[in-house]
Protein backbone atom coordinates (compact mmCIF):
# COMPACT_ATOMS: atom_id res chain seq x y z
CA UNK A 1 0.00 0.00 0.00
CA UNK A 2 1.40 3.37 -1.01
CA UNK A 3 1.31 6.17 1.55
CA UNK A 4 0.00 9.46 0.10
CA UNK A 5 1.37 12.77 1.32
CA UNK A 6 -1.35 14.71 3.17
CA UNK A 7 -3.35 11.60 4.08
CA UNK A 8 -4.28 10.66 7.63
CA UNK A 9 -3.64 7.10 8.70
CA UNK A 10 -3.71 5.00 11.85
CA UNK A 11 -0.40 3.73 13.14
CA UNK A 12 1.23 2.08 16.12
CA UNK A 13 4.15 3.56 18.08
CA UNK A 14 7.06 1.11 17.80
CA UNK A 15 9.90 3.12 19.27
CA UNK A 16 10.63 6.35 21.15
CA UNK A 17 13.83 8.39 20.96
CA UNK A 18 14.85 11.76 22.39
CA UNK A 19 14.04 13.39 19.01
CA UNK A 20 10.68 11.76 18.26
CA UNK A 21 8.74 8.53 17.88
CA UNK A 22 8.70 5.83 15.21
CA UNK A 23 5.24 4.81 14.03
CA UNK A 24 4.45 1.67 12.03
CA UNK A 25 1.97 2.43 9.27
CA UNK A 26 -0.36 0.09 7.37
CA UNK A 27 1.63 -2.00 4.92
CA UNK A 28 4.56 -2.42 7.30
CA UNK A 29 6.31 0.87 6.55
CA UNK A 30 7.65 2.97 9.40
CA UNK A 31 7.69 6.76 9.69
CA UNK A 32 9.02 9.26 12.19
CA UNK A 33 7.00 11.78 14.19
CA UNK A 34 9.53 14.48 15.09
CA UNK A 35 9.34 15.80 18.67
CA UNK A 36 8.07 19.14 17.32
CA UNK A 37 5.11 17.36 15.69
CA UNK A 38 3.98 15.31 18.73
CA UNK A 39 1.73 17.90 20.42
CA UNK A 40 0.57 21.52 20.16
CA UNK A 41 2.31 22.40 23.41
CA UNK A 42 6.05 22.29 24.12
CA UNK A 43 7.31 18.71 24.35
CA UNK A 44 10.38 18.26 26.53
CA UNK A 45 10.19 14.46 26.62
CA UNK A 46 8.29 12.35 24.08
CA UNK A 47 7.67 9.73 26.80
CA UNK A 48 5.34 12.21 28.54
CA UNK A 49 2.99 12.06 25.52
CA UNK A 50 3.46 8.63 23.92
CA UNK A 51 4.22 5.03 24.89
CA UNK A 52 5.36 2.10 22.76
CA UNK A 53 2.25 0.29 21.54
CA UNK A 54 -0.02 3.37 21.46
CA UNK A 55 -2.40 3.60 18.50
CA UNK A 56 -2.17 7.09 16.97
CA UNK A 57 -3.63 8.96 14.03
CA UNK A 58 -0.89 10.64 12.00
CA UNK A 59 -0.75 12.88 8.95
CA UNK A 60 1.87 12.12 6.31
CA UNK A 61 3.97 15.26 5.79
CA UNK A 62 6.58 14.04 3.33
CA UNK A 63 8.38 11.02 1.94
CA UNK A 64 11.97 11.34 0.79
CA UNK A 65 14.34 8.47 0.02
CA UNK A 66 12.15 6.02 1.92
CA UNK A 67 11.98 8.22 5.01
CA UNK A 68 8.44 9.21 5.96
CA UNK A 69 7.82 12.34 8.05
CA UNK A 70 4.65 12.21 10.14
CA UNK A 71 2.73 14.60 12.39
CA UNK A 72 0.31 13.87 15.21
CA UNK A 73 -0.60 17.51 15.88
CA UNK A 74 -1.50 18.19 12.23
CA UNK A 75 -3.72 15.09 12.14
CA UNK A 76 -6.15 16.75 14.60
CA UNK A 77 -9.00 18.51 12.78
CA UNK A 78 -9.51 22.16 13.79
CA UNK A 79 -12.07 24.69 12.67
CA UNK A 80 -10.88 26.81 9.73
CA UNK A 81 -8.54 29.62 10.72
CA UNK A 82 -7.95 28.36 14.26
CA UNK A 83 -4.28 27.79 14.92
CA UNK A 84 -2.82 25.53 17.54
CA UNK A 85 -1.50 28.58 19.39
CA UNK A 86 -4.88 30.27 19.88
CA UNK A 87 -5.41 28.39 23.17
CA UNK A 88 -2.28 29.97 24.65
CA UNK A 89 -2.69 32.89 27.03
CA UNK A 90 -1.19 36.12 25.70
CA UNK A 91 2.49 36.37 26.45
CA UNK A 92 3.56 38.88 29.04
CA UNK A 93 6.79 40.81 29.08
CA UNK A 94 9.01 40.94 32.14
CA UNK A 95 7.73 44.38 33.15
CA UNK A 96 4.07 43.55 32.47
CA UNK A 97 4.03 40.99 35.28
CA UNK A 98 5.09 43.63 37.79
CA UNK A 99 2.55 46.08 36.49
CA UNK A 100 5.21 48.44 35.16
CA UNK A 101 5.49 50.13 31.84
CA UNK A 102 7.90 49.07 29.13
CA UNK A 103 8.41 52.62 27.88
CA UNK A 104 11.16 54.02 30.10
CA UNK A 105 11.17 57.42 28.40
CA UNK A 106 7.73 58.28 29.75
CA UNK A 107 9.11 58.27 33.31
CA UNK A 108 11.75 60.89 32.63
CA UNK A 109 14.60 58.34 32.55
CA UNK A 110 15.42 59.09 28.95
CA UNK A 111 19.08 59.77 28.20
CA UNK A 112 20.24 60.62 24.70
CA UNK A 113 22.43 57.92 23.20
CA UNK A 114 26.13 58.34 23.66
CA UNK A 115 28.08 58.81 20.45
CA UNK A 116 30.82 56.39 19.45
CA UNK A 117 33.46 59.08 19.99
CA UNK A 118 32.21 59.71 23.55
CA UNK A 119 32.27 56.01 24.34
CA UNK A 120 35.77 55.67 22.90
CA UNK A 121 37.08 58.65 24.90
CA UNK A 122 35.61 57.23 28.10
CA UNK A 123 37.14 53.81 27.37
CA UNK A 124 40.60 55.30 26.66
CA UNK A 125 40.53 57.33 29.88
CA UNK A 126 39.60 54.34 32.04
CA UNK A 127 42.11 52.17 30.19
CA UNK A 128 44.95 54.63 30.81
CA UNK A 129 43.99 54.86 34.49
CA UNK A 130 44.05 51.08 34.80
CA UNK A 131 47.45 50.80 33.12
CA UNK A 132 49.03 53.51 35.29
CA UNK A 133 47.77 51.91 38.52
CA UNK A 134 49.02 48.54 37.31
CA UNK A 135 52.48 49.98 36.61
CA UNK A 136 52.60 51.59 40.08
CA UNK A 137 51.75 48.30 41.75
CA UNK A 138 54.31 46.25 39.82
CA UNK A 139 57.32 48.63 39.91
CA UNK A 140 58.33 47.68 43.46
CA UNK A 141 58.13 43.98 42.72
CA UNK A 142 60.76 43.91 39.99
CA UNK A 143 63.90 43.55 42.11
CA UNK A 144 66.37 40.73 41.76
CA UNK A 145 67.81 39.01 44.81
CA UNK A 146 67.38 40.70 48.13
CA UNK A 147 64.65 43.08 47.13
CA UNK A 148 65.35 46.76 46.50
CA UNK A 149 68.83 48.03 45.94
CA UNK A 150 69.89 51.25 47.48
Amino acid sequence: MSIEIGSKVQGKVTGITNFGAFVELPGGTTGLVHISEVADSYVKDVNDHLKVGDEVTVKVLSEKEGKIALSIKKAVDRPEGQSSYSQRPPRQGRDDRRGGSRDFRSKGNFKPKESFEDKMAKFLKSSEENISSLKRNTEGKRGGRGGRRG
